[in-house]
């Protein structure tokens, strides 16, 4: 599949929930393996502000490869190194979807590479 750059990646819906309450939640029966990873980037779910802001950053400065098409939408997935607030940097993958009807991408899941 070919990369392309994320549609309207500078417009991405983040909702502060996915960030603090499953990636960066020690609690969460999914998401505590996953925040393992990005607190050894030094990512803290006090401060889930700077992974939203990764994120973001992320999904402007690496392609992305479709994932295809579904009845909610069309998928993305955009690799690429993610550094931490105190450089520690990894390879991480991102899942994106932009809703069928809109415009915009909305975050889905990240995680390690």
């Amino acid at each position: 599949m070919p990369s392309v750059k994320l549609p309207n990646a500078d417009l991405a819906v983040i909702e502060p929930a996915k960030v603090r309450d499953y990636l960066l939640s020690e609690l969460h029966p999914v998401g505590r393996f996953k925040a393992q990873v990005f607190r050894a980037l030094g990512f803290r779910a006090e401060r889930w502000q700077e992974l939203e802001t990764a994120l973001r950053e992320h999904a402007t400065n690496h392609d992305a490869r479709s994932g295809g098409e579904s009845e909610y939408g069309t998928k993305y997935e955009v690799r690429g190194s993610l550094t931490g607030p105190e450089g520690r940097t990894a390879e991480v993958l991102v899942a994106w979807i932009v809703r069928t009807g809109e415009n915009v991408p909305r975050l889905v899941t990240a995680q390690p590479a």
